[in-house]
């Protein structure tokens, strides 16, 4: 069985959309490994958290600390921030579902911080 350690050890492998997203089985398993992240089922199965900070500089920053790592992985999620509450989405759109890579990043999230940050 997969663990965060696993997921943070990897990295993100180049999707170009001939693969299918993964089975409910799969995606099960693996939020049982990324806590605190939530499944998005309306329309393309997604993951999705919130953070929460002091103020909009410490949101900032650790939004500028997941841009680095998103380019650095090559998988980016999508970013909403409102002052010191950061949420992020992932999921792959070239299979427009979700892939071990959004597991692999939600991992390395959390790695950035404490989990205290979470909501």
């Amino acid at each position: 069985m997969t663990t965060r350690d696993d997921l943070v050890s990897k990295t993100c492998i180049p999707c170009k959309g001939d693969i299918p997203p993964l089975k409910d089985w799969k995606i099960s398993e693996m939020m049982n490994i990324v806590t605190g992240w939530k499944l998005i089922t309306s329309g393309p199965d997604k993951i999705e958290k919130s953070y929460k900070f002091e103020d909009f500089k410490e949101s900032m920053k650790f939004v500028n600390e997941v841009a680095e790592l998103a380019e650095k992985e090559g998988h980016h999620p999508d970013i909403s921030i409102h002052w010191n509450k950061v949420t992020l989405t992932l999921w792959t759109h070239a299979i427009d579902g979700l892939h071990e890579n959004d597991f692999i990043m939600a991992a390395k999230i959390d790695d950035l911080l404490d989990d205290e940050s979470s909501e």
